[in-house]
């Protein structure tokens, strides 16, 4: 499988971000009972995502790892305005797409696409291969005759390696396996050209055997077609092959970011590193990481004070629970957001 560094060398990344995000907040509301309401006091709210910024570049894949519940999924949506953030910046290929309006919003989804995590519920089972990818291609109006959507029907599905792409045009998704859905369904992305994907935990429902083309082809299309990906997931053993920069969520909020492989060989937060201690090592004579957090994820409504980590973190101190820490740069765009890093 490519690495990281082999995309960088042969790829197109610019150095000016196609992607830029300031302090963005999605928290969801929760319904209170009626002596809570008459009580008074702010509503409480699963502070999904509190306060991430960051920047992917043109022909980049950044990766965005963490625990489950830690709101990587709903930053991914909310890049896409697929769920309205609350507050904060999205500012995509210099426009903040957060003060558009739904009509001024649409044309700029052709350069904006998603493939879900679940490829058995994320396409519709009555609509055939052809019909489902064709589907973005109809809503934005894109083609003027029959011939021309299904040239770039076939165009699409050769692309993602689905050949030759009339033997899978009229099949149903039934008829197909994991990894072709899934392919399907980066298709579906493809058709319109977008210049950026959000990638969300794409080979998570996937055999390993099958793990492996998907990546390679998220690579290619990186390396070939310069399309940048936010790719989300929890496995840093695949972040770290195929992303050019890893994000380290924690209770929706950065805790680490930086080049790939410095984050995996040289985490620098104990979360990260509590991460990487959970992986296995194929060689029994090579000693792991050894960070072990203790207690359980606090709740995301009322997160801890100071740094979230510090009631888990065993190298918490006072100032840990007065003073949030910043993400601060610490070399080579290495930042992390740690007191004692």
């Amino acid at each position: 499988m490519a690495t990281a560094a082999t995309c960088v060398e042969v790829g197109i990344t610019s150095s000016e971000p196609l992607l830029k995000v300031v302090e963005l907040v999605k928290h969801f509301p929760l319904r209170r009972g009626l002596l809570s309401a008459l009580r008074g006091g702010p509503q409480p709210a699963v502070r999904a995502v509190d306060g991430v910024s960051f920047e992917v570049k043109r022909g980049e894949i950044l990766g965005i790892v963490g625990e489950s519940g830690c709101g990587k999924t709903t930053m991914g949506r909310a890049l896409l305005r697929l769920t309205e953030p609350q507050k904060g910046q999205i500012i995509f290929d210099g426009t903040d797409i957060l003060r558009l309006s739904p009509q001024e919003l649409k044309p700029l989804r052709r350069k904006m696409q998603i493939v879900f995590q679940d490829p058995y519920e994320s396409m519709n089972p009555r609509l055939n291969v052809f019909r489902i990818v064709a589907e973005p291609l109809r809503l934005q109006n894109l083609t003027h005759s029959r011939d021309e959507e299904i040239e770039r029907v076939r165009r699409a599905l050769a692309e993602v390696e689905m050949t030759p792409p009339d033997e899978y045009m009229y099949r149903y998704p039934h008829e197909l396996s994991g990894g072709q859905r899934q392919r399907i369904a980066i298709a579906r992305a493809l058709v319109l050209e977008p210049d950026f994907i959000v990638a969300d935990e794409p080979v998570s429902m996937l055999d390993v055997s099958i793990r492996g083309g998907i990546l390679n082809l998220m690579l290619r299309l990186s390396k070939e077609k310069g399309v940048t990906f936010v790719y989300i997931t929890h496995d840093l053993a695949t972040a770290r092959h195929i992303c050019d920069r890893i994000g380290v969520m924690y209770l929706g909020k950065f805790v680490e970011e930086g080049p790939a492989d410095a984050v995996v060989t040289s985490p620098l937060h104990p979360y990260t590193k509590a991460l990487l201690s959970a992986v296995l090592v194929p060689d029994p004579g090579r000693k792991s990481l050894q960070t072990v957090l203790s207690g359980e994820v606090p709740n995301a409504i009322h997160p801890p004070s100071g740094c979230r980590l510090h009631p888990r973190c065993p190298l918490a101190r006072p100032i840990c629970q007065e003073q949030e820490p910043e993400l601060v740069d610490k070399g080579n765009g290495h930042r992390v957001a740690c007191h004692f890093a």
